[in-house]
């Protein structure tokens, strides 16, 4: 999607010379997928691969258009499955992969050596702005999931629990006696949502959904959003030691409904819960992804609330530095607890204002 954004014309260059008009069929942002559609009919196109049989150490190849270098490639191995938590996309499940990605090489596929298309180049990690040896691609089955969607509707509809969860580390599992890495944990129930009407409770821990073990929170966050809403889903959890199965009504996910969803940092020294800026909640809130956090909660009485802040206001800066991640920013308010005071850089609407907290 990121490369064909806000373009007002696209068109398309075939290595033999060809060159079509492309139309755009319909763009997901939040999982950076989108389809355009050119006239013609005797090209053959790449087969779908099965992305889920891909192994670790599979020899991949990259295709793409690097530094406009046109019809280039580049070969490398699958360096893991399923990555989450790189903060690119609202939902992420990446292939890793060695092979040189580049500026350039966005939306261009990453194939096996049978030519089968196990995935879509998207992004790279880097300090330099290019090739480190880490490229991301999304899988093959969930770019053709998304893409059914866009050429049959035009848009995506997504399943809704309501429900803030959080990986479970093994303080927290320590807590509610269960063996550290066997699910997640339900931070937040929202009202009136599809969790709460199942019987779902805060402190349940989520071990399977659809059968299918649940062990980290991006890859649960993404088969929800995949289920047709309306559809009834067995979800287990653990509560207090016992094991039991919800059938769970899927909702329809909207923009209204953003912030139960994900993980939220909640520092109690200064009162306020925050959530990271992925690009969903960034466009809610006219802000770029990764630059602060949204305050989600602020609790009566404590400075935070005395000093004025509220819920929905943008914390761009801690100490005079960027805050790219809610997690950073709990650990920063933490550092800051030894001398018992923290600055924020705060924008609510299209204003920013210092904010001095001491305690």
């Amino acid at each position: 999607n990121h490369v064909i954004d806000q373009a007002d014309k696209i068109k398309v260059k075939f290595q033999a010379g060809r060159e079509y008009d492309a139309k755009v069929t319909g763009r997901d942002p939040q999982s950076d997928i989108a389809v355009i559609e050119i006239k013609t009919g005797d090209l053959p196109p790449l087969a779908w691969g099965d992305s889920s049989q891909l192994e670790v150490g599979e020899w991949v190849v990259a295709i793409g258009n690097p530094f406009g270098l046109s019809h280039t490639l580049t070969v490398g191995v699958v360096s893991t499955k399923g990555r989450t938590g790189v903060g690119i996309n609202d939902y992420e499940d990446f292939i890793q992969t060695d092979a040189a990605i580049n500026p350039g090489n966005s939306g261009g596929p990453l194939v096996n050596l049978d030519g089968e298309v196990l995935g879509v180049n998207t992004a790279i990690f880097s300090r330099s702005g290019g090739y480190m040896g880490v490229g991301f691609a999304i899988p093959s089955n969930l770019a053709k999931a998304i893409a059914a969607q866009l050429i049959e509707h035009g848009e995506v509809t997504r399943g809704y629990l309501g429900i803030v969860i959080q990986p479970l580390s093994p303080d927290l599992a320590k807590s509610f006696s269960v063996e550290p890495g066997s699910g997640i944990l339900v931070a937040q129930v929202s009202e009136n949502s599809p969790a709460e009407k199942t019987g779902l409770r805060q402190g349940d821990v989520i071990v399977a959904y659809r059968g299918q073990a649940v062990k980290e929170v991006g890859s649960f966050r993404n088969q929800v959003a995949l289920t047709s809403p309306g559809s009834t889903e067995a979800l287990s959890i653990l509560r207090n030691g016992e094991r039991k199965t919800l059938n769970v009504t899927i909702g329809k996910r909207t923009k209204d409904k953003l912030l139960a969803q994900g993980p939220a940092q909640r520092t109690e020294e200064i009162g306020l819960t925050v959530q990271t800026l992925m690009p969903e909640l960034a466009e809610q809130f006219d802000a770029k992804p990764g630059e602060g956090v949204v305050v989600t909660e602020v609790r009566p009485g404590p400075i935070a609330s005395m000093a004025g802040i509220e819920s929905g206001s943008v914390i761009l800066q801690l100490d005079g530095k960027s805050v790219g991640s809610a997690a950073e920013f709990a650990r920063a308010v933490k550092d800051g607890s030894r001398k018992k005071r923290v600055l924020l850089l705060v924008r609510k609407n299209s204003t920013q204002r210092y904010v001095a907290l001491s305690w």
